[in-house]
């Protein structure tokens, strides 16, 4: 016996084809909605506003509106993060004062987006409790340790030019914070150019005291930057950026024992050493305005002077305009 076919009405076909119609849509909404969405790449270290800006996921919201996600990537320090930034690898992060100048001697990529008030107390030159030198004078023929083309750099450079000495009269040993506190520790150099919070983590250990710290040498401004390319096509997504920060700073200045123990298991320093250089640090996140713009011109042509950065920068021509 043959089995006769039984023939489909379209009635029943009609509400299978428009389920059909609707998934593709929506698949194809979905994959061109991924296909448009931007990605910010923010550069961070393990201190200081962005990681707790992380760690608050509240940039994440803001930006998701203007089509971007946000991608984060940990630097040791300053110097790495601003090659980064140079090489297109970030497209925002933040650094002390030197490590954009260092940055800008390299390539013209760099775009100053804002920047935090003076801390000069954040940062200090140290030496051993026991240690016989009690001024910066007594720096001459002494090693010093400090991370090089680092805010501290600068320090250093003011603060022997201000008791009479010279780069020449002492002998830099560059070295990344964890092995020039190891150097530090061991008498391996005779001091030790820091910034927070290992300078607190220094001072809390016993074995350290301050011989100077940036108070009437360095300003220690926070510098936010980004690149020139970046700024011009995205200026929505860094005013959010900025705006994000200016947030989390307005919590964090009246806040800063709860600021310590959310950042302390990033860190890896007890939120009570955590808490003194939170004291130490400023807040509130504006534009360069012509006095900053000025220093840190007046700090580049410094290093330039001396031969560690090999060009004249142009600060003020880095500068970004609000909103811009």
């Amino acid at each position: 016996m043959t089995a006769r076919t039984r023939a489909v009405p379209a009635s029943s076909l009609l509400p299978r084809l428009w389920l059909a119609l609707a998934a593709l849509i929506f698949v194809s909404l979905t994959l061109a909605a991924h296909a448009q969405e931007r990605t910010v790449r923010v550069g961070y270290q393990k201190y200081g506003t962005l990681v707790l800006l992380k760690g608050r996921g509240t940039l994440e919201p803001r930006l998701k509106v203007l089509g971007y996600r946000v991608q984060w990537s940990e630097f040791p320090s300053g110097p790495p993060l601003m090659e980064a930034l140079n090489a297109g690898a970030v497209d925002f992060g933040s650094a002390g004062e030197t490590p954009p100048i260092f940055a800008q001697a390299a390539s013209d990529a760099l775009a100053y987006v804002a920047h935090e008030p003076a801390a000069p107390k954040g940062e200090a030159i140290l030496v051993p409790k026991a240690s016989p030198i009690q001024s910066v004078a007594d720096l001459r023929g002494k090693k010093v340790a400090l991370n090089k083309g680092s805010n501290v750099h600068y320090l250093l450079v003011r603060a022997i030019e201000a008791a009479g000495l010279s780069l020449a009269d002492i002998t830099p040993v560059y070295l990344a914070p964890a092995d020039a506190r190891a150097a530090f520790e061991r008498g391996a150099v005779d001091a030790w150019v820091i910034w927070d919070p290992y300078f607190a983590a220094a001072e809390a250990g016993g074995n350290a005291r301050v011989l100077a710290d940036g108070t009437g040498l360095v300003p220690n401004h926070q510098f936010y930057l980004s690149s020139k390319t970046f700024a011009a096509e995205n200026g929505p997504a860094l005013d959010a950026i900025v705006a994000a920060i200016a947030e989390v700073d307005a919590w964090a200045k009246d806040n800063t024992d709860a600021v310590a123990k959310e950042l302390a298991p990033s860190v890896g320093i007890p939120a009570p050493i955590l808490s003194v250089a939170l004291k130490r640090q400023t807040y509130g996140i504006r534009p360069l305005d012509e006095a900053v713009t000025k220093e840190q011109q007046r700090i580049a042509d410094t290093f330039h002077g001396l031969k560690l950065v090999p060009k004249t920068v142009d600060i003020a021509g880095a500068v970004r305009k609000p909103g811009s």
